[in-house]
């Protein structure tokens, strides 16, 4: 897989039909080449405007130290309605805020003393993706459930912000437990500005694990181990 660029600010990627009645939550471990390195958490509750969504990230390595803290209003088709980003990458303070603003939509990131606002194309199935995020892996499943995994994209806060459409590849299920009961996983790819990121869901569509676009990165729900897949039969000779 290709590299990011770690903050400020990659994207990384995010989908799930959300309950309308009640708050779901997820817990992930942060892992690089199957060595923990890091925690990474959200939570979705139900308002009466749409949802609102929480995410945290801590990340603790020889070479990053990447504390992240996220509050988004979503609409109740799970459109951005605003976002606000605080982050820590190696003792750099970044925020990032971001709202729809009539027919575009307003990014304002602040890194390093500077200051720069993007107005981006408007896209109604976009997601904010900040790097580690498995809440904005959870969004663009649900958005890509209701919109038929067309119509993508993502709002990636590097540099001065961009927005990127997003392609989703659909692989055969797999198997894997989940707090030790067997459970079907579905196995997509979505390819964000020439980077993949492998995406695995229960069959209620929430992101059970994800391989990320930095090299060897990885998030793991807690309590979910991915089986891998056999090897292909050998051809007939």
């Amino acid at each position: 897989m290709r590299t990011f660029a770690l903050f400020p600010l990659a994207g990384v990627l995010a989908f799930v039909l959300l309950p309308a009645a009640e708050a779901q939550f997820g817990s992930f471990e942060v892992a690089q080449n199957g060595r923990p390195v890091g925690t990474a958490s959200f939570q979705f509750t139900a308002t009466s405007q749409g949802y609102d969504s929480t995410s945290l990230v801590h990340v603790a390595m020889q070479g990053l130290n990447y504390d992240l803290s996220k509050t988004e209003k979503l609409s109740p088709d799970k459109h951005l309605e605003h976002v606000l980003l605080s982050a820590v990458v190696n003792g750099t303070a970044v925020t990032v805020v971001a709202a729809p603003d009539a027919a575009q939509f307003l990014v304002n990131i602040s890194a390093s003393g500077r200051s720069t606002t993007a107005r981006l194309a408007s896209h109604a199935g976009a997601v904010f993706l900040p790097d580690f995020d498995p809440g904005a892996l959870e969004t663009l499943l649900a958005v890509a459930v209701a919109q038929n995994n067309r119509g993508l994209w993502a709002i990636i806060p590097k540099q001065a912000g961009s927005i990127e459409p997003v392609q989703l590849a659909t692989y055969p299920d797999q198997q894997g437990t989940l707090d030790g009961k067997p459970i079907t996983v579905h196995h997509l790819v979505a390819t964000i500005a020439g980077a993949n990121t492998d995406l695995f869901s229960g069959q209620e569509n929430q992101l059970l694990q994800a391989e990320l676009p930095q090299a060897g990165f990885a998030l793991v729900r807690e309590g979910f181990v991915l089986t891998p897949s056999a090897k292909p039969a050998a051809p007939a000779k």
